[in-house]
C-alpha cells in the first residue's frame, strides 16, 4: 500500500506539472533543459572517466598483496541439473588462495541436489547445502541461509550458469579494499550472443550498462549490483541486515540499502562474468518485467531514506534521482502526447513539435550511447555499431517503454506479488570464441 500510495503521488504530481507548464510556460524551454541536462551530464561523466584514466597510467595504483580475506562463493540453483557442474568446475580453477564454494539447492525438481552432492564428495573446497521443501522462496532467502555456514569476510555470489576467468577475484580484491567500500561489481557479458536477435540485443544492452556502469565509477556515483558476480563485504552485509526476502530483485535492493547507509560500490570492468542471455521474447518479458518492478518498487520503498539518509553522499543522492527519471521517462512521454492529443481535438493551441522533439531527442540520446559503447567496448567500426544501435534502440522502446508501463499500472492497480520469473539456465548455445 505505501508503494502504491508513493507512486501515486509521483504520477499526479508528474501529470499535474506537465498540465501547468503547458498552459502557462513555453513548454520549448523545458524541451531544452531536459536536453542540456542530459548532454550535459553524459559529458560529464565522459571527462571524469577520461581524467581518471589518464590519471592512472601515470599512476597505477598500489596493490596491497597482503590483502587476501577468505571469499565464500555462494551458487543458488534451483533446477540446474544442465549447468550447475561446468559452473563449479569452472569456479574451481580460480586462482587465488583461500576460497570456499558453496552450493546451495533451492528446493530442486530435478537430480541437481544429488549433483553437487556428488561435488561436495569429490572436491574439500566445495559444500552442498540442501534446502527443505518448506524453506522460504527467493533467491534473497538461499543467500540468507548460505551466509548462515559462510567463513569468508567476503561473499561472491554468482548465478548457476556463470563462466569466469582465473583471475577474477585477484582483479576484484583490490577494489573492495577501501574502507568504505562496501561491495565490487564484476562486468557481465553474454556468451551467446551471436545466438539469435535477441542475445545480440542483450549483448548490446549489457554493453551500454557497464558503459554507464563505468561512468557511475568514474563520478563515484550509484554504481549498482547485478547479482551475478557481485563481491560483498561481510561487514556490510552485517550492517544492512542480508539480503532482502521481500524484493524480487536482491541485488538492485541491497545496492540501494548499502548506498543509504554510506557504503560505496565500485564496478570492476577488467573482471568480466559470462552468463548466458535468454532465447525466446516470452522469456525476455518475464525476465525484465521482474527487473523492472523490482526496481521501481525498492525506489518507492526507499524513497524516504534516499531523501534523508546522512550517510549518503550528495553525489550517489544525486545519481540514484537522476537513475529514477529512467523508470518516469516512459510515462512522461506518453502523457505528453496524450495531453498535446487532448489540445488539438479541442482546437487550442498546442506544442506538438517540442513533444515531437522531446520524443526524437530521447531515441537520439540513447542511440548516441550505444554508439559510443559499442566502439569502445564491444570494438565495432562505427557502420557496424551505428546499425546495433538504432536496432537496439527499437528493442529498447518495444521492451522497456510498454514494460515500465505495464508495471506503473500494476503496482496502482494489484497487489503486490513475489513472482520472480526464475531464467532457466542450460538451453543456450555457447559462443565457441569465447575463451574460458
Amino acid at each position: 500500500m505505501k508503494e502504491r500510495i508513493a507512486l501515486l503521488i509521483i504520477i499526479t504530481f508528474l501529470v499535474a506539472f506537465l498540465i501547468v507548464f503547458q498552459n502557462y510556460f513555453n513548454t520549448m524551454w523545458a524541451v531544452i533543459f531536459l536536453i542540456c541536462f542530459m548532454f550535459l551530464y553524459t559529458i560529464y561523466m565522459w571527462i571524469v572517466t577520461k581524467y581518471r584514466k589518464r590519471k592512472l597510467r601515470k599512476n597505477p595504483p598500489i596493490v596491497n598483496y597482503n590483502y587476501r580475506p577468505f571469499v565464500s562463493i555462494l551458487v543458488p540453483c534451483h533446477n540446474e541439473h544442465e549447468v550447475i557442474e561446468k559452473t563449479a568446475l569452472n569456479i574451481m580453477k580460480l586462482d587465488y588462495p583461500s576460497f570456499e564454494i558453496i552450493l546451495v539447492d533451492d528446493r530442486s525438481e530435478d537430480d541437481t541436489a544429488q549433483i553437487i552432492k556428488n561435488l561436495e564428495k569429490k572436491y574439500e573446497k566445495i559444500t552442498a547445502l540442501i534446502r527443505p521443501k518448506d524453506a522460504v522462496a527467493g533467491k534473497s532467502a538461499v543467500l540468507n541461509d548460505a551466509m548462515k555456514i559462510a567463513k569468508g569476510d567476503a561473499i561472491l555470489v554468482f548465478d548457476a550458469d556463470a563462466k569466469i576467468e582465473p583471475d577474477f577475484l585477484n582483479l576484484m580484491i583490490p577494489k573492495l579494499e577501501p574502507v568504505d567500500v562496501g561491495a565490487v561489481q564484476a562486468q557481465k557479458v553474454i556468451i551467446n550472443a551471436k545466438q539469435n536477435f535477441l542475445t545480440q540485443c542483450q549483448f548490446n544492452e549489457y554493453i551500454l550498462d557497464s558503459h554507464l556502469q563505468i561512468g557511475r565509477d568514474a563520478v563515484r556515483g550509484a554504481v549498482e549490483l547485478r547479482g551475478n558476480g557481485e563481491l560483498i563485504k561481510r561487514q556490510a552485509l552485517i550492517n544492512i541486515n542480508g539480503w532482502n526476502e521481500e524484493t524480487i530483485v536482491d541485488d538492485l535492493d541491497m545496492s540501494t540499502r548499502l548506498h543509504i547507509k554510506g557504503w560505496d560500490i565500485r564496478f570492476c570492468p577488467e573482471a568480466k562474468v559470462y552468463e548466458e542471455g535468454v532465447i525466446t521474447f516470452s522469456a525476455l518479458i518475464k525476465q525484465r518485467r521482474r527487473w523492472v518492478e523490482g526496481s521501481i518498487r525498492r525506489y518507492l520503498e526507499y524513497a524516504g531514506k534516499v531523501f534523508t539518509s546522512k550517510d549518503m553522499s550528495l553525489r550517489v543522492g544525486f545519481d540514484l534521482i537522476a537513475y529514477i527519471t529512467e523508470f518516469l521517462l516512459p510515462f512522461w512521454l506518453i502523457a505528453e502526447i496524450f495531453i498535446q492529443a487532448f489540445h488539438f481535438i479541442k482546437g487550442d493551441e498546442n506544442c506538438v513539435l517540442s513533444s515531437a522533439i522531446v520524443v526524437a531527442s530521447t531515441g537520439i540520446f540513447f542511440a548516441c550511447c550505444f554508439i559510443y559503447s559499442l566502439k569502445k567496448y564491444a570494438n565495432l567500426k562505427f557502420g557496424q555499431a551505428f546499425w546495433q544501435a538504432i536496432v537496439t534502440s527499437i528493442y529498447f522502446l518495444t521492451i522497456w517503454f510498454p514494460i515500465a508501463m505495464f508495471i506503473i499500472f500494476k503496482i496502482i492497480f494489484t497487489k503486490k506479488t513475489m513472482d520472480w520469473g526464475k531464467t532457466q539456465h542450460g538451453v543456450a548455445v555457447v559462443e565457441s570464441e569465447v575463451a574460458l
